[in-house]
């Protein structure tokens, strides 16, 4: 069994982010860059599942800059077996990336696609869920617990009201939450090792697939600074600052 799963270059979680002084983005000049926390999350089930005997080859998919590579390296030294990396110096949305990894998908025939159910940087949380539409393919989003056995995946997932079970037939997508593992430390030998695992580099156009973004973004702003808070008297106080400053009565 194949698994494909997929790593994206954001800023460090460590890093506090600064936005551009003409509000166009987000300033990642001289910045700390790395793998997305879930994405690493879906790297270490995939690599999990292969070494329980029950996948023969962890192929990790990274679309970007070139980078980029040096997440994919990342991926390889936990323990992916080879890498693709799908070049673009385009602004990658969402869907673009969906339609690049739908392509992937019948290229490589995967039996299971691993994803973080969302990236750091953008937080939208609609790769996963695309990728199955396009390709047609049952998904489970934000597992907490994943099981492979006779041509089905069991999902657990964790919801609003409680926990649900999933049986998926494979093929299908599943995206991870925090919850399904914890990553394991990438030892230098490893690191080593990962510089001569196989890495593919394409470019979109080698995919047929259009990368054009469909959104254009107006303005980042910081978000306000929240004012000090304030110690009320009594219960009245509290109701008149409610109603007459903060204006939520």
């Amino acid at each position: 069994m194949k698994i494909l799963v997929t790593v994206k270059r954001v800023v460090d979680y460590n890093v506090k982010v600064r936005v551009k002084s003409d509000g166009s983005g987000v300033d990642i000049a001289n910045v700390k860059m790395s793998m997305n926390p879930f994405d690493e999350i879906a790297v270490e089930e995939a690599v999990r599942l292969r070494e329980a005997g029950v996948a023969t080859e962890v192929v990790a998919v990274s679309c970007g800059v070139t980078q980029c590579q040096e997440t994919l390296r990342t991926a390889l030294a936990i323990g992916a077996d080879r890498g693709i990396l799908v070049e673009s110096a385009e602004e990658l949305q969402p869907l673009a990336v969906a339609k690049i990894l739908k392509a992937l998908v019948d290229k490589e025939q995967p039996q299971l696609v691993i994803l973080g159910k969302q990236a750091i940087d953008d937080d939208s949380n609609q790769t996963g869920q695309m990728l199955a539409a396009l390709a047609g393919l049952p998904q489970a989003t934000f597992a907490s617990k994943v099981v492979v056995a006779n041509g089905k995946a069991t999902v657990s997932r964790e919801v609003d009201g409680g926990a649900e079970t999933l049986s998926l037939k494979l093929p299908a997508v599943v995206t991870t939450d925090l919850r399904l593992n914890e990553p394991r430390y990438v030892t230098l030998p490893n690191i080593m090792k990962a510089k001569k695992k196989p890495l593919e580099t394409l470019k979109p156009a080698d995919l047929g697939v259009d990368v054009a973004p469909r959104l254009k973004t107006v303005k980042v702003a910081e978000p306000p600074k929240r004012s000090a808070g304030v110690m009320v008297p009594d219960v009245k106080t509290l109701v008149e600052k409610l109603r007459n400053e903060a204006k939520v009565l």
